[in-house]
């Protein structure tokens, strides 16, 4: 069995040869057909995350393919994994044949592909805990979404408009903004000096991207509004003006989904009929598994649209 290893954190990931896993009692082996490449594998990779198997170890947190054998589904069913420990707890699913409790493994639909199915979870149900769980989000609010030319972004921007929000939705540039779906309003941003109209209100801010982004979009939030953290690609230190904060009362609120796991779980099956039905769009990438370090650069690479996702 081919399978990617980390040996050393930092290094470059190894593509090499493993046993093949054996199954025990309330877990399955699932055939792989795509696995993901997130942020999370790279915070896992750089021994940054306050938790990680031990060396050397797979990386990979979310997959689909094929069951091989288990007790939750039938040999030949189509699936696809996420949590129970993989890759964070033990070895992932970066390999062809996957070891995975029966807990993580959901039905996937035949009407969508293994690239999907891998890659639709974090972003997905991320966007939907974010926005409903969270933020509680109201019809008619006017939402703020940074990153929205990325994956979590872009669905929280479709998810935002679908719940009847008005959304803008924050882009780095003109092509980025000709992407958005009919409805969101575009502005452009730069990054590096961030910088945003006075003018600018919303009632809840979707912040993907944290940083100094983060720290010139908070006071567009109104008085009473809410600010939900999903992620910090732009920067992880916010400084805080405490006398300002208090007196504007905007709530911070961050998403931890390793927390929310049964919450998405429970949002899974509506949001694949979405992908499903076209209601819902997600962009993905693929990369031969071999090519696992180069899905790793590309990731990072300021600018890249969609997700990326292995494949044997």
């Amino acid at each position: 069995m081919r399978a990617v290893r980390v040996h050393a954190f930092n290094q470059p990931p190894r593509l090499e040869q493993m046993d093949e896993p054996v199954r025990t009692a309330g877990r399955s082996l699932v055939r792989m057909q795509a696995a993901t490449v997130g942020h999370i594998d790279r915070t896992l990779w750089s021994g940054a995350f306050f938790r990680h198997p031990p060396l050397p170890y797979v990386p990979g947190v979310e997959a689909a393919g094929v069951v091989v054998a288990g007790e939750r589904f039938a040999p030949g069913t189509r699936v696809w994994l996420r949590g129970g420990g993989l890759g964070t707890r033990g070895d992932g699913t970066w390999r062809e044949l996957i070891d995975a409790p029966d807990a993580a493994l959901g039905a996937l639909p035949e009407a969508l592909s293994f690239a999907l199915g891998a890659a639709f979870f974090s972003p997905c149900t991320s966007a939907w805990v974010a926005l409903h769980e969270v933020a509680r989000l109201g019809a008619g609010e006017r939402v703020l979404v940074s990153g929205a030319s990325g994956a979590v972004g872009g669905v929280t921007v479709q998810l935002a408009l679908e719940a009847g929000a008005k959304v803008v939705a924050v882009v780095g540039d003109a092509a980025q903004a000709a992407s958005l779906p009919a409805g969101a309003e575009a502005l452009i941003v730069d990054r590096a000096s961030p910088s945003v109209p006075a003018s600018l209100e919303a009632d809840l801010l979707v912040d993907a991207v944290g940083g100094a982004l983060l720290q010139a979009l908070l006071p567009a939030v109104v008085p009473g509004g809410r600010a939900v953290l999903v992620g910090y690609t732009g920067g992880t230190a916010l400084a805080l003006d405490l006398a300002q904060f208090v007196q504007r009362d905007v709530a911070l609120l961050p998403l931890n989904m390793l927390r929310r796991d049964a919450a998405g779980r429970a949002a899974a099956p509506a949001l694949l009929a979405r992908l499903a039905d076209g209601r819902l769009r997600l962009e993905t990438s693929e990369f031969p598994l071999a090519e696992a370090a180069h899905a790793m650069q590309w990731i990072a690479t300021r600018g890249h649209r969609g997700r990326a996702v292995l494949v044997p």
